[in-house]
């Protein structure tokens, strides 16, 4: 072998790595979005302006209060007691923090689908856009595939309300029958997410009055609900407010945060909206808010009525409805069910096309994601790939088995939008208040937002395995010290729009408590976290490094 040959073979691994370096270190350019956006409106590739702010709202309402409503305030009133209203007001202010970025980005890119994945490439790098779109995705996939489950088990219950009905429905239509621990089959979910993929298929403003006309269905049954139990209230089953402490207060936070997300949904509908640079943060706030006082008003009249330890399992509220001889509450109460989990499943499906759109814009997934339908201007092939996915995943697997590897997508995707705030402050600023000698301006900050996310995720581990709470203040106070490093050694600008306050300081407190969070997840999703990584990567690698056009 020639020393040429030798030279050539060594060199072609290190070109390799060097490439991939280079493409996944690269950033889509912070652009001004009125043109791409009227070039793709005139070929005829984008999407039409249809949603109203009153939209807007509806959407994030539909995509954050399912059947849940009805369920987990009871379950977790059988520990914090009457105390699970203050769990539900912490789990809502740190939701509320979280919008507060949200609605800035939203209204800094005002015009193009992506969400947390098109913030992330552009305020970092392109790989780590692509895994925050994996982790994003598996989440919808899965949580698609159980939410039909669980719509098609509401409505085999409600037909079995017709008494020739009654008990003779099989369990594989709509309950599911299990074959083995993964192995599940269920008829009615893959056809109820036939029936919804076709209505998104068919227009955003078709998809958009089915998800209006469900959601005030949804939240009308639950004003009723609130109503109704507010004159069965005994003030005395509120006291004492805290039973077991404040401890399992904040536990119980930790468990219904997860019921309020969904307010993201809004973000991808930025190329959709007709004044997304002021809608988007007023849609993405509103429909957060909203949600805040029907939490709150369902934990107040569930814990009013029946003494916290008389809570059933399974359906808590209706049970107590039934107990005060309202047995037609607790009818209503499936019937808002229903259209929860329906407008849940509607926006969730949604949202999967319009981030697999963006990414098929950008090359790092196959152009057809990217195609949009001439005359329905909805990324039809993008829809039926995610329709697809959820109908093998609810018609052949017991997705409630995965159920609990899910909710990383969401703290992840929200961690990385709190740390796009901040980095798309000052990535454009020269300069720096103390500057050093060995590293850049940008690096330093990228360090201080690491530590932040590892004292929370170090906080968390202590708190889930009851270790001495001083190492608790400890990883606080590092973290604490990071956050004062980015506000004093960073420059910040105002963005244009909307302007989330207090940065980098509440941001910061943002990934803090969402990592806190991350921690209290199962093992099983670390494990998912650090797998789908390396799949991703492995598929960035093979395919998209190649393929991109930011």
């Amino acid at each position: 072998m020639s020393s040429n040959d030798l030279s050539s073979s060594s060199s072609s691994p290190m070109s390799c790595l060097g490439h991939f370096c280079s493409s996944a270190l690269r950033a889509k350019p912070l652009a001004p979005p009125s043109s791409e956006t009227s070039v793709r409106t005139n070929s005829g590739q984008g999407l039409i302006r249809r949603l109203s702010l009153f939209d807007l709202i509806l959407l994030g309402i539909g995509a954050s209060i399912g059947a849940g409503i009805f369920v987990i305030t009871g379950t977790v009133a059988c520990d914090a007691g009457p105390g699970v209203t203050i769990s539900f007001i912490i789990a809502g202010a740190s939701c509320v923090l979280n919008a507060l970025c949200y609605a800035e980005l939203a209204s800094r890119f005002p015009a193009v689908v992506g969400g947390a994945y098109l913030y992330t490439y552009t305020a970092f790098n392109e790989l780590t856009a692509f895994l925050v779109f994996g982790q994003l995705m598996l989440d919808y996939h899965i949580g698609a595939a159980s939410i039909a489950r669980s719509l098609a088990g509401y409505v085999v219950s409600l037909l079995e309300l017709i008494p020739s009905l009654r008990d003779n429905i099989p369990a594989w239509v709509g309950h599911g029958q299990d074959i083995s621990g993964v192995l599940s089959i269920n008829v009615l979910a893959p056809i109820l997410l036939v029936l919804l993929t076709i209505v998104l298929c068919w227009g955003v403003g078709e998809s958009s009055i089915v998800n209006s006309v469900m959601t005030v269905t949804k939240v009308a049954i639950v004003f009723v609900v609130i109503i109704v139990g507010a004159f069965k209230v005994d003030v005395s089953n509120w006291t004492p407010f805290a039973p077991n402490g404040f401890g399992t207060i904040l536990t119980g936070a930790t468990v219904v945060f997860f019921a309020y997300v969904g307010f993201d949904a809004v973000a991808n509908s930025a190329e959709e909206s007709r004044r997304p640079q002021r809608d988007l943060p007023l849609g993405i706030m509103g429909s957060l808010l909203v949600c805040v006082v029907l939490y709150v008003g369902v934990c107040l009249v569930i814990t009013g009525m029946v003494p916290y330890q008389f809570l059933g399992e399974d359906a808590p509220l209706a049970e107590a409805f039934k107990s005060k001889g309202l047995n037609f509450v607790a009818v209503l109460i499936s019937f808002g069910a229903v259209a929860g989990l329906t407008t849940t499943l509607l926006v969730g499906l949604y949202v999967q096309s319009r981030l697999y759109l963006g990414i098929g814009r950008d090359g790092l997934l196959p152009s057809i994601f990217a195609k949009v339908h001439p005359t329905r201007h909805t990324p039809i092939y993008s829809q039926i790939w995610a329709g697809i996915i959820a109908m093998v995943l609810a018609g052949l697997l017991n997705v409630h088995v995965l159920s609990h590897i899910l909710s990383v997508g969401s703290l992840t995707g929200y961690s990385v939008v709190s740390a796009c705030v901040i980095t798309l402050r000052w990535k454009d600023k020269n300069t720096s208040r103390f500057s050093t000698r060995w590293i850049s301006k940008r690096g330093e900050g990228i360090i201080c937002l690491v530590t932040i996310a590892c004292c929370g995720f170090a906080s968390g581990c202590i708190f889930r395995f009851g270790a001495s709470f001083i190492f608790v203040i400890v990883a606080a106070v590092i973290a604490i010290l990071a956050a004062l490093a980015l506000h004093f050694w960073q420059i910040y600008t105002d963005p244009p729009g909307f302007s989330c306050p207090g940065v980098p300081i509440m941001p910061a407190i943002c990934i803090f408590l969402n990592i806190f969070l991350f921690a209290q997840l199962h093992y099983e999703a670390w494990v998912r976290f650090v797998v789908l990584s390396i799949i991703m990567v492995g598929i960035y690698a093979f395919y998209g490094q190649y393929h991109a056009n930011p």
